[in-house]
């Protein structure tokens, strides 16, 4: 490759797992399976509480926005790392790998933000059940849904636009499966510090401080759940809470070991199995740990599959009496 003296002109190339070339073929069956099943899930989420006018209240119109932002999370790094396991050393353009590093800050950033205002939604609703209409209204539920989306955005956009504003030259090798900051940052030919103690101080404010307040919400969660009279109440709660902080615990103890750390001692190799975790299976688990598990929902799609049946079984009958008045 001709050697480049801009950052404009680069063309990166993702080594992915190239130095297990056995196990390539085997991770991309698995990683497919997962990818097709991601979508699945959200999108089955997504048109059932958009067709359901009952779903249309702030719990379920989070889980529609957190769907959406896994969808979508999940379509801009699975097909690209899929082409990598195919491939022994697979190229992406400096346009590609910063549109790519832009829309993984983007989604990590929203669900971020998304996740602690979930974990505020349900701290209003079990703690605070009598006025929870009134603390979360739609209005409500608009202003801390823009607020994520806004945020994220803004963060992402001054993060990726400083990453690429680095000059790039001789090594273009990225040892990952996808365009992240930090293996992308450590090619540039620059001085990086003050970008890392940005970066370090971003990932603060996106990844800690809304964990921080998803713990101190559960928490509130789980002491009310212990007063609760019902022991069946009581076992169903905890049931509830455990699978949400499993979700919320993978998702963010991976991203900010990734993120915090950007020029941490940990192997590419484990770095790489440390993104898997909040890329493939954050997406794959959410919409069972928040949605499909829960009651109105598996209603929801019990009534758009009859829904379905029905619409289809009166489309047989009605060409079927028409087939049988033409004799």
């Amino acid at each position: 490759m001709r050697r480049q003296n801009h950052s404009s002109a680069v063309e990166f190339i993702l080594l992915g797992f190239s130095n297990y070339p056995e196990l390539q073929g085997q991770m991309f069956g698995a990683f497919l399976v997962i990818y097709l099943v991601t979508l699945m899930g959200n999108a089955l989420i997504i048109t059932i509480i958009f067709l359901d006018q009952s779903l249309h209240i702030p719990m379920y119109l989070f889980l529609q926005n957190l769907s959406l932002v896994d969808l979508c999370f999940s379509t801009v790094i699975t097909p690209e790392m899929l082409v990598v396991l195919t491939t022994q050393k697979a190229t992406i353009s400096f346009g590609g790998c910063f549109a790519q590093m832009y829309f993984i800050l983007l989604f990590g950033g929203t669900e971020c933000f998304l996740l602690g205002a979930m974990a505020y939604d349900r701290f209003a609703a079990i703690c605070h059940p009598l006025s929870y209409p009134v603390i979360m209204n739609k209005r409500v539920f608009v202003k801390l849904a823009m607020i994520s989306w806004v945020s994220g955005t803004m963060m992402t956009t001054l993060q990726t636009t400083w990453v690429f504003s680095f000059p790039y030259c001789g090594h273009r090798e990225i040892n990952h499966l996808f365009c992240e900051t930090p293996p992308v940052l450590e090619l540039a030919c620059a001085e990086t510090f003050l970008f890392e103690v940005y970066a370090f101080t971003g990932t603060i404010l996106i990844v800690m401080v809304p964990f921080l307040l998803i713990l101190m919400s559960y928490t509130r969660i789980l002491f009310t759940i212990l007063r609760m009279p019902s022991s069946t109440g009581r076992q169903k709660a905890f049931s509830t809470c455990a699978s949400h902080l499993t979700s919320v615990t993978l998702f963010y103890g991976t991203a900010s070991i990734t993120y915090l750390q950007p020029k941490s001692r940990y192997s590419p190799d484990t770095k790489k199995l440390m993104s898997l975790a909040y890329t493939l299976l954050t997406p794959l688990l959410n919409p069972l740990i928040y949605s499909l598990r829960n009651k109105e929902m598996k209603r929801a799609v019990v009534k758009l599959w009859e829904r379905k049946v029905a619409l289809h079984t009166a489309w047989f009958v009605e060409d079927l009496v028409v087939f049988l008045s033409c004799y």
